[in-house]
């Protein structure tokens, strides 16, 4: 059987980290798929369970020289991660002050003679490698530790890289301070603040970019801290305060005001208004009353009530989300998997350009070639550090995903993320999904004339009287008009159904019949007389239904599945997107071609049954199209799943989670708006952070290799090296964090 686990590996730091620890995990038998995220620092894993175990995989992902964690302590290791770097920083920072001062005070004369006069040269070079020696071994020890490990096993990173840059700044200068005949004339040159400065540098940046790391998390730390520790039990008649741990299904609730509900239930006494925007996205309260379902997470606002317990713990829709949400920054998109592809090998050929950069300045460079050689090789290594290309994905999913659970939106996993910015056509379910999905009285016309009656009460009375006695879906349509219209119904009596026809009862006396033609020849009513209210209901795509009173035909009612406010404004949005828009529907043509022309959608394809729908969806992908379907996550569920993003509409605990790539919570359309905007704006910031990491790169290690001093005297500085790489990871990190103040479609 396969199944999943997901571990915390600590000590990653860019791509070459993540492609190693993936490897790894690979090798141990009977791995289905590995997917380790930087930003997140998660790897998660599905394995066959007879032929490997988790034990496996912490063995395996030690052997490469990383720790390993469970997910239930990520936060408090993220949070000792960022405690131990701030001490680090600290220590260098004050170290390398030091040692800075020391090395640039002779540049003043008058502190040159003083220095002089308190110790020798070589003195002062003592005290720089005192100063010096903690920064590395001590305060950059992580990257002697990880590079050293990242170099036995053959797999060479970041930490390789900074390792070998600031140690061999700190080698070359111990052999100047101490040997110095061996070296050329001129050359003999000491880089112990080089070395020093790389390392602190390189902490900072570390530290920031841990900071904005732990900042793109926030959407779950959020969602987490919705879940209250406690809850109120009513048990024998007295409320006690239990662990949310100890809940059980069944458990009666007592919620006061201004608290947040412990689990998914439904109301059993009392009556309030619940916040719902964290679970939802809609700012509005809702309003709850006896047998309403109400949400784990969720804010009680006015009154006090007791629900019963439907799902605890795992059940809860808000643990669902966050399930959700943390699958999605797990995920890898294709942008990402071919990101990881060039960062694995991207460190081994730039430690062959540094080679290669210290041999030609060796062969060619002008004197002292060894001591421009040495520069040029420190600052390709240090320059190249790919840190960036690891966390330009990952970061942005982070944020993108955090950002659509925060607006009613959850999506699935970062590669639907990636396709849904892509779509060019949306395809609608038309009932439930652009409609309220139950029927609803919209006309009450005179059968002679064709035009409303003005005040139908007492007749509206007796039609839904009659009607009470049916669960038919049209008679329930118009026993909730009178109930709208808060009409008295009088009783029924010798009341009788014809399936397919309509029905017949006597309500006070009076013999009411409510249904087709066919029904009221069958009782002998003239109904010649309806053609002109017929033809007008038939043209907006309504579903006609006859009453009759004594005999005597007294109303055509419409009813019809009423198009929600939101559903006209979404098209038109989605239009000026760029996009198609097209409606998919079992419904008959005509009603799908009235909604169609009311909304302003171009295609319509009706009559269709569910597998029908998801061959009309490939049709369309054969053309070339990109294609999203929005529908209910239930009977829809083939097209969802055909579709390249299949988006499911969702209502409070009613949701189909798994249904579709990307959940909207509520049911409001215009969060597949939002939801494409957010995709796009990912996207964007994706390509963006590329277009730096690589770009950057590209850019600079010429510069770093010296490709340009002959022309214009360039050299990068090993310090200003380390500084700039430190930059680029900080700069994706934070470039990433942008998409949290992304403006969305409909949004206040």
């Amino acid at each position: 059987m396969t199944i999943q686990t997901v571990f915390r590996v600590e000590g990653m730091s860019c791509a070459g980290c993540v492609s190693r620890v993936e490897s790894a995990i690979a090798d141990v038998p009977g791995v289905e798929e590995a997917t380790v995220n930087l930003a997140t620092g998660r790897a998660a894993i599905k394995f066959l369970e007879d032929q490997s175990s988790e034990a496996d995989f912490r063995e395996a992902i030690a052997a490469a020289g990383y720790g390993v964690s469970d997910l239930e302590d990520s936060t408090e290791s993220q949070r000792q991660e960022i405690d131990e770097l701030r001490r680090d920083v600290i220590i260098a920072a004050l170290l390398t002050l030091l040692l800075l001062t020391i090395a640039k005070m002779p540049l003043i004369p008058a502190a040159a003679e003083a220095m002089q006069k308190i110790l020798s040269g070589q003195g002062w070079a003592l005290i720089e490698l005192a100063l010096v020696t903690p920064v590395l071994f001590y305060a950059g020890g992580r990257f002697i530790k990880s590079g050293w490990s990242e170099l036995r096993h053959l797999n060479p990173g970041m930490n390789s890289l900074v390792m070998i840059g600031a140690g061999a700044a700190y080698v070359y200068s111990l052999l100047v301070l101490f040997v110095p005949t061996m070296f050329p004339a001129g050359t003999a040159r000491s880089y112990f603040v080089a070395a020093g400065v790389i390392v602190t540098l390189i902490l900072v940046g570390r530290y920031l970019e841990a900071l904005a790391r732990g900042r793109t998390s926030q959407a779950i730390q959020a969602l987490m801290r919705l879940e209250p520790p406690t809850a109120r039990v009513v048990r024998d008649g007295t409320e006690i305060e239990i662990s949310i741990e100890e809940l059980r299904v069944g458990d009666v609730l007592a919620v006061r005001p201004g608290e947040k509900l412990a689990a998914d239930g439904v109301v059993l006494e009392g009556a309030s208004q619940i916040d719902e925007s964290m679970i939802t996205g809609e700012s509005m309260p809702v309003d709850k009353i006896v047998g309403a379902e109400v949400i784990a997470g969720t804010i009680n606002i006015a009154g006090a009530f007791t629900y019963r317990a439907a799902g605890v713990g795992e059940a809860t829709v808000l643990r669902q989300i966050m399930d959700l949400v943390e699958q999605a920054q797990n995920d890898k998109p294709d942008i990402q998997r071919l990101a990881d592809k060039i960062a694995s090998i991207f460190v081994p050929v730039v430690m062959v350009v540094a080679v290669m950069t210290f041999a030609i300045w060796m062969i060619i460079g002008e004197a002292p070639a060894l001591s421009f050689a040495f520069v040029a090789a420190v600052s390709v290594l240090l320059i190249a550090c790919p840190c960036a290309m690891g966390l330009a994905t990952p970061t942005a999913i982070m944020v993108g995903t955090g950002r659509g659970a925060e607006n009613g939106i959850l999506i699935r996993n970062g590669s639907a993320l990636e396709r849904l910015a892509r779509v060019d056509t949306v395809l609608f379910d038309k009932t439930g999904t652009l409609t309220h999905g139950s029927p609803k009285l919209t006309d009450f016309l005179d059968p002679e004339t064709g035009n409303s009656i003005a005040a139908p009460n007492e007749t509206l009375a007796l039609i839904a009287a009659a009607e009470s006695q049916s669960e038919h879906p049209l008679s329930q349509a118009i026993v909730g008009a009178a109930a709208d219209f808060d009409i008295n119904m009088p009783p029924v009596s010798d009341f009788s159904v014809t399936p397919g026809f309509g029905i017949v009862a006597t309500v006070e006396g009076k013999q009411v019949v409510v249904g087709t033609a066919r029904l009221m020849h069958q009782n002998g009513i003239e109904a010649a007389s309806f053609a002109l209210a017929l033809e007008r209901l038939a043209a907006e795509g309504k579903t006609p239904v006859l009453a009759a009173i004594d005999g005597l035909l007294v109303a055509v009612l419409g009813i019809a599945d009423k198009v929600k406010d939101e559903s006209k404004g979404t098209i038109e949005a989605l239009k000026k997107l760029g996009m198609q828009v097209g409606i998919v529907s079992g419904d008959n043509r005509t009603t799908a071609g009235v909604i169609a022309a009311k909304l302003g959608v171009d295609q319509v394809i009706a009559e269709t049954l569910p597998g029908d729908k998801a061959e009309e969806i490939n049709r369309l992908r054969r053309e070339g199209r990109t294609i999203a379907f929005v529908g209910d996550g239930i009977n829809d569920a083939p097209a969802l799943a055909t579709a390249d993003v299949g988006i499911a509409i969702g209502t409070g605990t009613d949701i189909a989670v798994e249904a579709g790539d990307v959940v909207l919570m509520s049911g409001d359309v215009r969060g597949i708006v939002r939801a494409i905007a957010l995709a796009r704006g990912t996207l964007r910031t994706i390509r963006y952070n590329f277009l730096w990491a690589y770009g950057y790169n590209i850019a600079l290690i010429p510069v770093a290799a010296g490709v340009f001093y002959p022309l214009f005297g360039w050299l990068l500085n090993p310090m200003l090296a380390a500084a700039a790489m430190s930059i680029s990871s900080v700069f994706v990190v934070t470039n990433s964090l942008r998409l949290r103040r992304l403006q969305l479609p409909f949004t206040k």
